[in-house]
């Protein structure tokens, strides 16, 4: 099943884009947005969706039920779907269905502690352990660490899921608190001194879920509603822990087991409590196209703190992390913002332009899938570089060679040292 709708809306915009946890660098955080890292482009493409589209196909050829797309263009709404978002009853999955959005809640979460900053509650170069007194075995891991994923921190989800399927039902129902999750990162030797390399773990954010919740005293589900989804009117945007059941129409998540030909399993209702403010927050394509394109416009915190945010460290040859926001640098010399996310059964990708007039959020309702993985990433190039990098990315989606080839996924968002093939 397949359709693609183009029409005109007031939504502003977000894009899409990665999931990323490579193992620990050297870090050099640099202050540059991706301009110069290739020729950039005096205007951008109008986006591909007949590439846009082959890539969703291709994604469910993989073995994802169904696969969407959404691009916000400066008033202009592509809608691209292909297959279902419940193999029960084969309904068509939609654009307008809410989803698990995972690891792009660490942007909301970000955002949150930035707009403490502008409030003066809140130092990004202060020790978290003088806002949690005794929290963390270092005082030198400062609130900037956390955010830019360069604490040292262990990833717990590691251990949680090194068994894919045995790992997610042993926490499907369970709840945990934030200090339940940062003792299950302390029972193992960090990765690396406070600042020294960027090593990316949801250890990180579920501290920065302490910050919020200690400094505004109130639960980060309330303080993303009041600063973020009431002023954005972020309609469909909600967090529900510890509540298992994604409220109104949605996608079901289906968890690809580790064992080759196994049965996918409907991993849709679970606390998320193993993420929290690392990866529980339930959205939609244009509610998260809104949500990216008012940040990159600067209508979430001030010029000051959106250039802390965007202050990078460099990944690898196409992809940097700033403070809860990743960038991709793209084939025609554009660079987009955002984040990846993984929960159990959903890959998405959100990301936006450097102004928030193009806004691309891309969801497949599978995980554990590397292939889809890779394929969901390549959704970028078309949508934003436009018909000149489809064929590029298609035949990347199927490893053939290719003049622009983006560094290939290998890891995802949960459990991220966890090497996937």
């Amino acid at each position: 099943m397949v359709s693609g709708t183009v029409g005109t809306g007031t939504a502003l915009g977000a894009v899409l884009v990665s999931l990323l946890a490579a193992p620990a660098q050297a870090v050099t955080p640099a202050d540059t947005d991706g301009a110069g890292v290739r020729a950039v482009m005096t205007a951008a493409a109008a986006p591909d969706d007949a590439g846009l589209r082959a890539i969703l196909r291709t994604a469910r050829a993989q073995g994802a039920p169904g696969a969407m797309a959404r691009i916000d263009d400066n008033g202009t709404v592509h809608r691209l779907v292909e297959g279902v978002a419940d193999r029960a009853t084969r309904r068509t999955i939609s654009t307008n269905d809410r989803f698990r959005v995972g690891s792009i809640t660490k942007t909301f979460s970000a955002v949150v502690l930035l707009q403490l900053v502008d409030e003066g509650k809140l130092k990004l170069d202060t020790s978290v352990n003088s806002y949690l007194p005794g929290l963390l075995p270092d005082n030198r891991i400062t609130v900037r660490h956390i955010l830019s994923h360069r604490s040292g921190l262990y990833d717990y989800t590691n251990d949680l899921f090194a068994r894919t399927v045995p790992g997610f039902e042993a926490v499907r129902t369970k709840v945990f608190s934030y200090r339940d999750l940062v003792k299950l990162s302390l029972k193992k030797a960090r990765t690396n001194a406070p600042g020294a390399a960027y090593s990316y773990s949801n250890t990180n954010f579920v501290v920065a879920g302490l910050l919020i919740e200690k400094l505004t005293g109130h639960g980060v589900g309330a303080e993303y509603t009041k600063r973020i989804s009431t002023p954005l009117n972020l309609a469909d945007t909600v967090y529900v822990h510890p509540g298992a059941t994604i409220p109104g129409r949605h996608a079901n998540g289906y968890l690809t087991p580790d064992a080759a030909g196994a049965a996918l399993v409907d991993s849709t209702r679970q606390t998320a409590s193993w993420a929290q403010s690392a990866g529980a927050i339930i959205s939609t394509p244009h509610d998260l196209d809104v949500f990216l394109s008012a940040l990159l416009r600067g209508k979430l915190m001030s010029a000051a703190q959106l250039t802390q945010m965007k202050k990078w460290t460099q990944v690898n040859t196409n992809t940097a992390y700033g403070l809860g926001l990743r960038r991709r640098d793209l084939s025609c010399g554009i660079s987009v913002y955002g984040h990846t996310g993984t929960v159990q059964g959903y890959y998405s990708y959100a990301f936006t332009t450097k102004d928030g007039k193009r806004s691309l959020t891309a969801l497949a309702n599978t995980s554990n899938n590397t292939k889809v993985l890779n394929t969901m990433y390549r959704t970028l190039e078309p949508a934003f570089c436009g018909k000149a990098a489809t064929t590029s990315a298609l035949r990347g989606a199927t490893r053939a060679a290719t003049p622009y080839t983006a560094p290939l996924e290998r890891h995802e968002d949960i459990a991220p040292g966890i090497t996937r093939d």
